[in-house]
């Protein structure tokens, strides 16, 4: 059976769920070959393997961290070509795709992003797309080169299927050409506690009806009930009610989990685009009218100052 190139994303060794998701998909089409950059790949190897990684193709080099992606792609491509792949998946956050772009460039294959699906078909990889602000679903695949394929969070329920994982050293020579852009300084992102928003299973968004930031608690008392990540609307972020980066929509982050609760937000087409894919759509809002309530599986109206509140507590009393 042919092997899948896939692109592993952690945090010094601590596999991230996209990877364990991307894995999945993988063995559809393949036998996954993960390939990890930087410290911890031993660490790594142990999950990699319980979720169907053959063999962990590890490289660990300073410019991996002191510059911008290319130094990566310059590591994937190694890895590409030892392995002649059937293909390349990475997930769809902002690095992934950057890498993967670049990296289909260099191969001379098509790329396709934001997969929300992936399946073995008779020419190649068929993979599915949530298209033009998630009002059409398409089935696309590349017909020039080895598919280069970016997969959304969520889009698959990470399986294990045990398997050899044997590490193995990938020799990676970064070009001079690929030291362009150095990074300078880091600044760590607080921690809330929370799920990263791409990633998390439960979503619960505010909008303008929230009406302040002196109200988000609400949202995030919601949120903390259910272990759920926080969201916001472009008009509550342009308000600067919450920060850019839990921005859910078109000039946002796209998200796609399993359960999604958008309280005081209308709808607009922009955060309907970062959010449609969502397993289960709850909108809460006091305008019967509102567009929200066209794609939502429940819909509640009402005032989320009542609502909101309301649900958190029955959701604390059922957790016990």
């Amino acid at each position: 059976m042919a092997e899948v190139l896939v692109y592993v994303d952690h945090a010094d060794g601590a596999v991230r769920k996209p990877t364990l998701e991307l894995l999945t998909l993988a063995r559809r089409i393949g036998e996954p070959v993960a390939v990890h950059l930087g410290a911890g790949a031993d660490t790594a190897a142990v999950t990699l393997a319980e979720h169907g990684a053959v063999k962990v193709l590890a490289a660990d080099a300073p410019e991996f961290t002191e510059y911008l992606v290319a130094p990566k792609v310059d590591a994937l491509q190694a890895a590409y070509e030892a392995v002649s792949p059937a293909a390349v998946l990475l997930p769809s956050s902002a690095e992934g795709k950057e890498i993967g772009a670049r990296l289909a460039v260099r191969i001379g294959s098509g790329i396709i992003t934001d997969a929300v699906d992936l399946e073995a078909g008779d020419e190649g990889p068929v993979a599915t797309q949530s298209v033009f602000a998630a009002s059409f679903t398409t089935k696309s695949r590349v017909t020039t080169g080895t598919p280069v394929i970016t997969v959304k969070p969520n889009s698959a329920a990470p399986e294990a299927a045990p398997a050899a994982g044997t590490v193995e050293q990938l020799d990676v020579t970064v070009a001079d050409s690929s030291k362009g852009t150095k990074i300078v300084s880091r600044t760590p992102r607080e921690s809330t506690g929370r799920p990263e928003l791409t990633e998390a299973a439960i979503v619960v968004s505010g909008g303008r009806g929230v009406n302040g930031a002196e109200n988000f608690p609400v949202i995030e008392a919601l949120a903390d009930s259910l272990g759920a990540a926080v969201g916001a609307s472009r008009a509550a972020v342009d308000a600067g009610w919450y920060p850019h980066t839990n921005q859910v929509g078109q000039t946002g982050k796209s998200v796609s989990p399993q359960l999604y609760i958008a309280a005081g937000i209308s709808g607009a087409i922009q955060h309907r685009a970062g959010m449609q894919t969502s397993k289960t759509i709850v909108a809460i809002n006091k305008d019967a009218e509102a567009p929200i309530f066209e794609l939502v599986d429940y819909g509640v109206v009402g005032d989320l100052f009542h609502v909101v509140p309301a649900l958190t507590e029955e959701v604390k009393i059922r957790k016990g």
